[in-house]
C-alpha cells in the first residue's frame, strides 16, 4: 500500500483534505466513499506498508475498547461492531484504521492479526491481550480490562505531566523575575548608587557584576539552557549509552526520581497482572511489558528478571535479585506466587504504587511552592540589601 494525499468533498459540500493508505486510486475512492466522502483527486506521497504516521489519542482508544466490549458482550459480531464504530468514530485517522480492520477480518484474518499492521495505534501489549482473548474465547472481558488499563495509563500520564509541568512553570516564573530584575531594574538602581560617589560595599559590587553579566551576555543566559536541552535530546536519541545514563540520572534525582520509579513500576505491575490473568505466560508477559516501561534501566532489569526465570528461578527470587522492588512488594509477590494468585498480588502492587505516587506528587507540590517563594525572596532580599544599604548609609551620614 501507499500513503495518498487526497482531496474530497463531504456531505455538506465542503472540501476535505487528508492522508490515508490505499492500494491505488480506485481503492482510495472506495475507502473515501465508506467514510462518507466524494473523491476528487489524490496522489501518493510515500511508499510503505499499511501504517499510519499519526498516533491515535488514548481517549479514542478508551472509547474504542469500551464500545467494542459492550457490543461483543451483547452478542454482536466483531465485524458488525467494528463497522458501527467506524461509522461513529470522530477521528479520521482512527476511522480509516477501523475500516481497514473490517476489510482484513472479512478477508479471513483475526482481530489481533489485523492490529499488527498498525503498531503505532496498537502496541505489543494491546495485541497480545487481544490474541489471548481470542484464544480463550473471553474477548469481552479482555476489552473491559483494556479499557480500565488505558484509563489507568491516562491517569498515570496526567500524574507524570503534573509532576513535570508544575516545577517547570514555577521555575520559568522565577527565571523571568530574575531576568527582569538583573537586566532592567538593577541597572537603574546601581546607576543611582554610582552617582552618590561613596564607597560601594562588596554585596553591591557583586550585584553589579551579576547584573552586567546578564545585560551583556543575556543571549548566553537564555540560549545556553536551550542548547544544553537540545544536545541532551539528540545524544539520547543517537547513543544508547547516553540514553541509559540519562534514564539512570532521572531515577536518581532527589524526590522526583523516586516518584518516576514508582510510576514506571506501577505501570509494569498493572500490565503484567492483566496479561498474566488473561492466560499469557510469565515470560511472555515480562517480554511484552519491557518496551512499555519507557526507561532503559528498568527495561534491562526486566530483561534480567526474564533470564533468571528462564533459568529456573522463582519470580520472587528473580525480582529480589535484580532489586527493582522494595522488600514489602517482594513479600506481596511471594505470597501471590505461593498461593497461586500472582495476578491478584500484582494488582495489589500496582495499587500500592499508584496510591504512593499520588501522595508523593502531592507532597512534592506542597514543597515546591514555598521553595520557589523562598528563592524569589532570597533574590529580592539580596537586591534590596545591595541597593538600599548604600542609600541608607548616605542618609545616615547626612543626619549626622
Amino acid at each position: 500500500m501507499a500513503l495518498y494525499a487526497y482531496k474530497a468533498m463531504n456531505g455538506d459540500g465542503r472540501m476535505v483534505f487528508g492522508r490515508i493508505d490505499a492500494i491505488n486510486t480506485i481503492d482510495l475512492e472506495m475507502r473515501l466513499k465508506r467514510l462518507g466522502l466524494d473523491f476528487i483527486n489524490g496522489n501518493p506521497v510515500a511508499q510503505g506498508s499499511s501504517l499510519f504516521a499519526a498516533k491515535v489519542p488514548r481517549r479514542e482508544l478508551i472509547n474504542f475498547c469500551f464500545h467494542l466490549e459492550q457490543l461483543t458482550r451483547a452478542g454482536v459480531s466483531i465485524i458488525e461492531g467494528l463497522a458501527d464504530l467506524r461509522d461513529s468514530m470522530a477521528d479520521p485517522h482512527f476511522r480509516e484504521v477501523i475500516a481497514s480492520l473490517v476489510e482484513s477480518i472479512e478477508g479471513g484474518q483475526t482481530l489481533s492479526q489485523t492490529m499488527e499492521n498498525y503498531p503505532r495505534v496498537f502496541d505489543g501489549v494491546f495485541i497480545s491481550l487481544i490474541h489471548a482473548g481470542e484464544d480463550t474465547g473471553n474477548l469481552p472481558e479482555v476489552l473491559k480490562n483494556l479499557t480500565e488499563m488505558l484509563k489507568w495509563q491516562d491517569e498515570l500520564a496526567a500524574h507524570t505531566k503534573k509532576l513535570i509541568m508544575y516545577p517547570a512553570f514555577l521555575g520559568t516564573v522565577v527565571l523571568s523575575v530574575t531576568l527582569f530584575m538583573m537586566i532592567y531594574l538593577v541597572p537603574k538602581m546601581t546607576a543611582f548608587i554610582k552617582n552618590m560617589g561613596q564607597e560601594i560595599p562588596p554585596q553591591t559590587k557583586l550585584l553589579m557584576m551579576t547584573s552586567d553579566f546578564f545585560v551583556n551576555y543575556w543571549y548566553v543566559v537564555i540560549g545556553l539552557p536551550i542548547i544544553v536541552a537540545v544536545s541532551i535530546v539528540l545524544a539520547v536519541r543517537a547513543d544508547p549509552r547516553a540514553r541509559y545514563r540519562f534514564d539512570g540520572f532521572k531515577l536518581s534525582m532527589p524526590m522526583i526520581g523516586d516518584i518516576l520509579r514508582k510510576i514506571i513500576l506501577s505501570r509494569f505491575a498493572g500490565l503484567f497482572a492483566m496479561m498474566y490473568a488473561s492466560g499469557i505466560s510469565v515470560l511472555d508477559s515480562i517480554r511484552a511489558t519491557e518496551n512499555a516501561v519507557g526507561n532503559v534501566v528498568i527495561k534491562q532489569g526486566l530483561q534480567k528478571v526474564g533470564e533468571m526465570i528462564g533459568e529456573g528461578q522463582s519470580i520472587t527470587e528473580a525480582f529480589r535479585n535484580v532489586g527493582l522492588f522494595p522488600p514489602l512488594v517482594i513479600r506481596m509477590l511471594r505470597v501471590g506466587e505461593n498461593t497461586g494468585a500472582l495476578d491478584t498480588a500484582l494488582i495489589n502492587v500496582s495499587y500500592f504504587y499508584n496510591r504512593d505516587v499520588k501522595e508523593s506528587i502531592e507532597r512534592v507540590q506542597a514543597m515546591i511552592e514555598p521553595a520557589m517563594t523562598m528563592i524569589v525572596g532570597v533574590i529580592l532580599g539580596w537586591v534590596m540589601l545591595a541597593v538600599l544599604g548604600p542609600i541608607y548609609d548616605v542618609i545616615t551620614k547626612l543626619k549626622t
